[in-house]
């Protein structure tokens, strides 16, 4: 029987091994076509293949079983989940003023701005929109200087053309589009992914290569439901965290 071929990675010595393994083959399992087998390498192949032990390649497949996206039977060998996927969505009531609070207390540098085609990756949000202006800031905390994100923002056209580059030095972006553009803001959705460090984000951030961060993706509608700006930030994963308070009642 053919068995899945996973993605390779280089790994970082820095950082638990089989922690990196893990995701790079989740990565590999969620991103696999339907037709890709369902059934894995064996233990010693996969060590084989990431340069790692078996002892950190077993530890590895644990985490994925414990998620539900492989199943491991004895002599016959692990397979994944025909089902496996990203889980759904929780969905978060919040109010916008409390994603202007989140988003202050940092001082922001604008790296660049400019114009781009949609990006394909986002291309669902812009139905219709064949290009939108671009803002790539750095954010740094207050007190230290450290870079804690760096953020990507891509905004309908027409609305950009009534932000003042400057403004985004000094205010959250959410900010900028509600007081000084004046955007009728009906709601943001915010989705939050952990990733691995790119190397431009490893080399913004100041962290090693593959560390650990936090993928954020936000939305931003207008009462007619159209997206005004979708925000794509990476943070450091050991300088941020987000909490989320449920209400039972």
């Amino acid at each position: 029987m053919t068995s899945f071929a996973p993605d390779s990675i280089v790994l970082n010595r820095k950082l638990p091994l089989w922690y990196q393994v893990s995701q790079s083959l989740r990565a590999s399992i969620l991103g696999r076509s339907p037709h890709d087998p369902l059934r894995l390498p064996t233990e010693e192949q996969l060590a084989d293949h990431y340069g790692v032990s078996v002892l950190t390649m077993r530890q590895a497949l644990k985490e994925l079983e414990d998620e539900g996206l492989i199943s491991r039977h004895r002599r016959r060998g692990t397979f994944i989940e025909p089902a496996a996927r990203r889980g759904s969505p929780v969905r978060l009531l919040g109010s916008v003023d409390a994603i202007v609070a989140q988003q202050s207390g940092m001082t922001s540098e604008l790296l660049d701005h400019g114009r781009c085609p949609v990006p394909a990756e986002l291309a669902e949000f812009f139905p219709g929109v064949e290009e939108v202006a671009t803002y790539h800031r750095l954010r740094c905390d207050e007190k230290t200087g450290e870079p804690t994100n760096h953020a990507r923002n891509y905004v309908r056209s027409e609305v950009a053309g009534r932000i003042d580059p400057q403004d985004l030095a000094r205010r959250p972006m959410t900010k900028v589009l509600r007081d000084v553009v004046g955007a009728d803001i009906s709601r943001i959705t915010d989705t939050v992914e952990a990733r691995l460090a790119d190397p431009e984000t490893a080399r913004l951030l100041q962290v090693p290569l593959l560390s650990p961060i936090l993928h954020y993706t936000g939305i931003t509608y207008d009462r007619q439901g159209r997206p005004l700006d979708v925000a794509v930030i990476h943070y450091r994963g050991d300088r941020f965290s987000f909490t989320v308070t449920l209400d039972a009642t």
